[in-house]
């Protein structure tokens, strides 16, 4: 464990070199805390934690009926709530200041992919056939993990007189893992610059 803790200890140095190190919150799917930094003038990295929306409720019925408590059990409903989201990012950019003639501040678009990891939270209620009267509703909690890959693309303008950045992009996320599905992406967001 110490030898862990001095490796990153001994990198942080090499992070110095980075054009422009932010760390702040992106608002949309998914809600995140962000931290971006860049390896050149046109390579960054990003990690994100925060939180994804669940599926839709077809998603988690499916899931369900896939893989039952047991083999006379029947979908009843069922309530998600949001886990935790981590994502690992890398983004080419180019400057597109004078495209748009911005004469304060400085406008970066970029294109980028990653790897998400996702978890939702699941209740199930279901009842056991056949479903006479007195037959009581059960219950399960389970909890779903996806992982797979995402892209995205985006706009980041720099301010000049103030160490903040705000950027907008759009983008997908391909869950490979524990089922293949699709999911569109967005958000906006603001960074502190150090």
């Amino acid at each position: 464990m110490k030898i862990k803790f001095l490796f990153v200890f001994l990198l942080i140095p090499l992070a110095g070199f980075s054009q422009e190190r932010g760390a702040g919150i992106r608002l949309g799917e998914p809600f995140s805390l962000t931290y971006k930094d860049f390896l050149d003038d046109y390579l960054s990295f990003e990690v994100m934690l925060g939180a994804g929306s669940p599926n839709g409720k077809d998603y988690y019925q499916r899931s369900f009926e896939n893989n039952p408590p047991s083999s006379n059990a029947f979908y009843l409903n069922h309530s998600a709530s949001r886990g935790i989201s981590l994502n690992g990012r890398m983004a080419l950019h180019e400057d597109i200041t004078d495209m748009f003639e911005i004469t304060q501040g400085y406008l970066l678009g970029y294109v980028g992919a990653g790897a998400q990891l996702r978890t939702t939270y699941i209740d199930y209620s279901y009842f056991l056939s056949p479903n006479l009267p007195g037959n009581p509703v059960l219950s399960e909690k389970r909890t779903n993990i996806d992982f797979g890959p995402e892209a995205f693309a985006g706009a980041e303008y720099y301010f000049d007189e103030t160490p903040i950045s705000v950027f907008a992009e759009i983008g997908f996320f391909l869950e490979l893992i524990d089922r293949v599905n699709f999911k569109g992406q967005g958000g906006i967001g603001v960074r502190y610059l150090f």
